[in-house]
């Protein structure tokens, strides 16, 4: 018998080494590099073949529905899937440890099974009379709704053609093992491998498959990077375990858009829906005090208003602190060395912070008026009125630029109470149809400051 053959592959990126390395030479990371014996089991791949016979077809003539989408009855989860679930799609969600993954696809798959489909819950960590304690804290009884608590490849792939459920989840991907790879789970190898024939299945039969991944410390999936590059859906379940907040974010969809969020908050019984993210966001917001101003950001076709921090104090440092939390660092920075230039403010030995309350993550240029504006009521410690509300991209000329959606951002200031809405003078001109609230339309920071101060 040949001698199996020892090679290390980067449990990060796949990179494979003759010998052991300190330091992956492909992605950089070090301690990365795990000992795989590369011999391949001899096994009946005639039973596993599930390639298609199909032969090229003109695109004109290929048959399609319209609506073939399915609802899984929860929306927040339906808005960053594009609408819906796709029959044959594959989707991968990551989270930190905890984050309410399982709890999510337990109640999206129950919501699912009412309405007649059959779904598939195949867990590799927990046994089926633990994954039964959570159904029965979520007050969850789904006859269609079946449980397999499996780690082998091809006793799953066994059971999904005896069982020929509608939808699939894999709890979790560095669970599963093929008895075709002597290496441990978790591995390159098994992870590519495992992911591979569960795709190739989804897309054969039209079995909707969930795919749970372990991330890294960095917060990445854990496995191959080519694991983000074969599924049809990435999405990711982020949150503070001190905020009882999650989001879920989108970050590849084949079917939709990826700038669409769903909003989760985590009570006893289970993740309930946001369906007004800004109200929630809002509501402990502290009244006359500076620093304190609400944006109007666009998260795909939702605008949320969040509350924008800002602290300015004096630095006894070399080099003053910028700490943010929400935004991004180096626009805080860009629009504060805007607001020394042209509005006169010393900042130059100031400490700055800039905080996004509720843990979201605003990134679009419309928050910068908002920010400057936040930055300049602590600097002077005055009060910007609880009921106004900003948005507009400030440029290095200290201009003010029109942003996009503007109507449907001031609709939603005009629900939640507000009376004044401050944005660009290009945006105001056109939204004359609008009385409640009122807009005050700027073309500068000159123009906003004799209005705010």
């Amino acid at each position: 018998m040949a001698k199996p053959k020892i090679i290390y592959a980067c449990q990060s990126c796949g990179y494979q080494s003759p010998k052991w390395l300190g330091r992956c030479p492909d992605c950089n990371q070090w301690n990365s590099l795990v000992e795989e014996r590369q011999e391949r089991v001899s096994h009946p791949r005639g039973e596993l073949s599930l390639g298609s016979k199909e032969e090229p077809a003109p695109i004109h003539e290929i048959v399609t529905t319209k609506d073939t989408r399915v609802h899984s009855g929860i929306g927040e989860f339906d808005r960053v899937l594009g609408g819906g679930l796709v029959p044959g799609s594959v989707i991968l969600i990551g989270g930190d440890p905890g984050i309410g993954k399982s709890t999510l696809l337990l109640q999206a798959f129950a919501a699912i099974s009412q309405r007649g489909l059959t779904c598939l819950y195949v867990s590799g960590e927990e046994s089926q009379a633990q994954i039964k304690l959570r159904a029965e804290r979520l007050e969850i009884s789904a006859p269609n709704l079946l449980v397999l608590s499996e780690t082998s490849l091809e006793r799953i792939i066994e059971q999904v053609k005896k069982t020929k459920p509608n939808v699939l989840v894999i709890d979790s991907i560095q669970t599963i093992f093929s008895s075709s790879f002597p290496s441990a789970p978790g591995s390159v190898a098994q992870v590519r491998e495992s992911s591979g024939s569960i795709i190739v299945l989804a897309k054969k039969t039209g079995l909707t498959t969930f795919i749970i991944g372990h991330v890294t410390k960095d917060g990445a999936i854990a496995g191959p990077r080519v694991l983000e590059h074969m599924v049809d859906t990435v999405l990711y379940f982020e949150g503070e375990h001190s905020h009882s907040f999650r989001i879920l974010r989108a970050v590849k969809n084949r079917f939709g858009s990826t700038n669409e969020i769903g909003v989760f908050e985590m009570k006893e019984a289970g993740l309930r829906e946001v369906s007004n993210p800004s109200e929630i966001f809002l509501m402990e917001r502290p009244l006359q005090v500076p620093g304190s101003a609400v944006v109007c950001s666009m998260e795909g076709t939702r605008p949320i208003l969040v509350e924008l921090q800002a602290l300015v104090s004096r630095s006894f440092l070399a080099v003053p602190r910028r700490t943010t939390i929400g935004v991004d660092h180096n626009r805080v920075a860009l629009l504060v060395a805007v607001l020394e230039k042209k509005m006169g403010a010393k900042l130059f030995d100031q400490d700055i912070f800039v905080n996004v309350a509720g843990g979201v993550h605003v990134d679009e240029p419309a928050v910068d008026l908002g920010i400057i504006a936040a930055v300049a009521s602590s600097q002077r410690e005055k009060v910007i009125d609880a009921k106004t509300v900003f948005f507009g991209e400030v440029g290095l000329a200290g201009e003010i630029r029109g942003i996009s959606q503007a109507e449907a951002r001031v609709k939603e200031a005009g629900k939640l109470g507000f009376e004044r809405c401050i944005l660009p003078a290009s945006n105001s001109a056109q939204l004359t149809q609008i009385k409640h609230p009122q807009l005050a339309g700027v073309s500068s920071l000159s123009e906003c400051w004799k209005i705010l101060f």
